[in-house]
């Protein structure tokens, strides 16, 4: 007997979660005090006694596509629409569990309808979940799991690469997920200035004001000393604008080709006039490009939107606000992509189409291993945050910093779970055996952020929009002359 009330405690609890995220408007997490229990006005008195920090509630799964070894071309297609399927679903799970409403992908990679492939419910409004109760949520999305990884691990066999090496009998084992709180708290008041807006416990779905910190109170950076050896000091920039022409799409072609909103979130694009979920080698090689000297490179990053509570040209489409991302799409001030050296040794070409993604858009519930957002302000640049966004002083503009792998592995241009060809160097500047120093990419791109707004940058939505998440993306489609002359500043020393 015990037992089961408890169990409807518990149970009482969740729904006060979701019911605070309809309250608060839905389309994201609800906030709400973590409270022991909310069963009575006796447990309510003694919660409010407790003064206990607000949390959010989240959904954590393993990442499948992390933990892919070798993706045959011929099941590629079937992959990238079981991985689309699998994100669309945790979406939706989540939206059940919060009560948000939001479409969250609501067809699924194949342009079907998928409400019922992606947590229950026919694509419920989240009153199910509300209903059912966690466990009956997270019980729904292992069954849809279930079957899209094993859909994703008969892909694979069935082109020619068997068990062995593929690791798509491994992936049968993640279909589990859970839930987690995640603190709304800030450490002190740094981020005050914007409560106004913000509010105490933040904005439903994310971000929170303890996802924000003054600029002038991060510690400085401490200088690297010089090594002595021979290294390559020159740096190579390439100019390509800031999106005057407006390429905007929700694809990711690295992860998800073939699959239109593979991203569920909307990317900003410089450099090649054609990328889309449907681009190949040969549609990037043949394209127009917004760079200056002939690069056809693309480059791409999550939108930063403000959350000025306007809504946006696409609150109602897919990477927009069908997917939980709110908020009028921020528009650089600059970009700027520069290639720079190894501090210990010559750099070497990079193959052309080589792909490379630098962060990671899960960092919230996968953990930090892949993570390299890093955020700033102009005049604060030695000042790096890696898991907050700035509050910049009058006058300085916010500053994403993308510092890409500069090791591969001299094989292929991608790898399955597109990270293992290539890495960062050790900390000496070496790079890992059986890896060669290239040219390092990094994207540093700025805003002018109204005084006072808060922001955030496109993310899935149970990744609660925090800067953790924030990721770039890389094709590299010089013309091989290009290349050369890039190698021969950085190598040579100059600036070019």
């Amino acid at each position: 007997m015990m037992r089961q009330a408890h169990k409807r405690s518990k149970l009482r609890t969740r729904a006060v979660v979701a019911a605070a995220a309809l309250l608060l408007g839905g389309g994201g997490t609800a906030i709400v005090a973590n409270h022991a229990s909310a069963g009575s006005a006796g447990d309510a008195g003694r919660s409010e006694q407790q003064n206990t920090a607000p949390a959010a509630m989240t959904i954590s799964c393993p990442d499948v596509g992390d933990r892919l070894q070798n993706v045959p071309a011929a099941a590629q297609p079937a992959v990238s629409q079981g991985l689309s399927q699998l994100d669309a679903q945790v979406a939706r799970a989540y939206g059940r569990l919060t009560g948000a409403g939001h479409d969250a992908g609501g067809h699924d990679a194949g342009g079907h309808d998928s409400g019922r492939d992606a947590g229950g419910g026919h694509g419920s409004s989240g009153q199910d979940g509300t209903d059912a109760g966690a466990d009956a949520v997270l019980g729904d999305l292992q069954q849809q799991r279930t079957e899209t990884i094993g859909r994703i691990s008969d892909s694979v066999r069935a082109a020619g690469n068997g068990p062995a090496g593929s690791g798509a009998d491994g992936l049968t084992g993640l279909s589990g997920c859970t839930t987690r709180e995640v603190s709304t708290a800030a450490a002190d008041d740094s981020s005050r200035p914007l409560s106004s807006r913000l509010g105490d416990r933040g904005m439903p779905g994310g971000p929170s004001r303890a996802d924000f910190a003054d600029i002038r109170k991060a510690p400085a950076a401490k200088r690297t000393p010089a090594t002595g050896r021979a290294g390559s000091t020159g740096t190579f920039t390439t100019v390509c604008g800031r999106n005057e022409n407006g390429h905007f799409n929700p694809d990711n072609v690295i992860v998800t080709p073939g699959v239109r909103n593979g991203a569920h979130h909307m990317h900003d694009y410089v450099g090649n006039k054609s990328t889309d979920a449907f681009s190949t080698d040969a549609s990037l090689a043949a394209a127009g490009t917004t760079c200056t000297n002939g690069d056809k490179s693309t480059h791409y990053w999550p939108v930063l939107r403000v959350l000025n509570g306007k809504a946006a040209p696409d609150a109602k489409a897919p990477g927009g606000g069908n997917d939980g991302n709110m908020g009028t799409v921020l528009r650089p001030s600059s970009v700027t992509l520069q290639f720079r050296g190894s501090p210990v040794t010559k750099v070497t070409a990079m193959p052309r189409f080589l792909r490379i993604i630098t962060g990671d858009a899960k960092a919230l519930t996968n953990g930090l291993a892949n993570a390299n957002a890093s955020w700033s302000c102009t005049g604060f640049e030695n000042r790096q945050l890696k898991d907050k966004y700035p509050i910049c002083p009058d006058g300085s503009d916010v500053v994403r910093t993308f510092a890409f792998q500069n090791c591969w592995d001299g094989r292929g241009t991608d790898s399955a779970n597109h990270r293992t060809h290539v890495a960062f160097a050790r900390a000496d500047g070496s790079c890992p055996r059986g890896f060669r120093a290239v040219p390092q990419l990094v994207q540093r791109i700025t805003y002018d952020v109204p005084a006072g707004v808060p922001f955030a940058v496109d993310s899935f939505p149970e990744q609660l929009h925090k800067p953790v998440t924030d990721h770039g993306d890389f094709i590299n489609v010089m013309p091989d002359a290009l290349m050369a002359k890039a190698v021969s500043c950085i190598n040579s020393g100059r600036t070019c």
